[in-house]
């Protein structure tokens, strides 16, 4: 089915007094209404995951939520975003931040991992934490181990020409670092994207 694209996005937003706002895309006039609704409930379901989760995450009341997104990439039939929720609680030493970031192959009509972006049996998790490693030398990122290895799910999201793999605080890097993020250009590891997929719909010249 075809799609309309750059796909329309409006914010919606979830209040809770003066102290709590949650910002989060909506998705609407899509061609392809399934998909819509697929994407949305994507969207929201996330949205509310964070939310909890820093509510249960800490023993002391919550004193301040801000949730807010960014889209990554809407061309080419890949819509790329990123959520990010941060909140403050009482007696704290500083806030916490979490990011999920969701990527959706509009052709295909599902939300990928990170593995459906490589071909079959590819050594994608070596390739890209090889690269990632040579960034943290170049850059002198202080990371916990000398080695850093992906998840074979690692977050990450679709920037134009570029797939960017990121960590969590605390994930590789002391807080103060805060999101180790690492840009990799597709035509590093274009011997190993799938052709069909994002990456590789990134990937063509146009």
């Amino acid at each position: 089915m075809p799609t309309s694209l750059p796909v329309h996005i409006e914010p919606a937003k979830i209040t809770s007094g003066p102290d709590i706002e949650v910002v989060y895309p909506m998705v609407f006039d899509m061609r392809d209404q399934l998909m819509e609704a697929f994407i949305n409930q994507s969207i929201m379901y996330e949205t509310q995951h964070m939310i909890n989760k820093q509510i249960n995450d800490m023993p002391t009341s919550l004193a301040e939520m801000d949730g807010s997104f960014e889209i990554k990439n809407n061309q080419r039939d890949i819509l790329s975003l990123s959520l990010s929720n941060y909140a403050y609680h009482d007696q704290a030493a500083h806030g916490m931040t979490y990011i999920i970031s969701l990527t959706f192959d509009l052709q295909q009509r599902k939300r990928c991992n990170l593995s459906d972006l490589f071909k079959s049996g590819s050594n994608y998790v070596e390739r890209l934490s090889d690269l990632i490693n040579g960034q943290i030398l170049q850059r002198d990122i202080p990371t916990f181990d000398d080695q850093v290895d992906i998840q074979p799910e690692q977050d990450f999201y679709i920037a134009d020409k570029s797939l960017v793999i990121y960590f969590q605080l605390y994930e590789i890097t002391p807080y103060v670092f805060g999101f180790p993020m690492f840009p990799i250009s597709v035509y590093t590891i274009e011997d190993i994207i799938d052709k069909n997929g994002p990456l590789g719909r990134m990937a063509v010249h146009q």
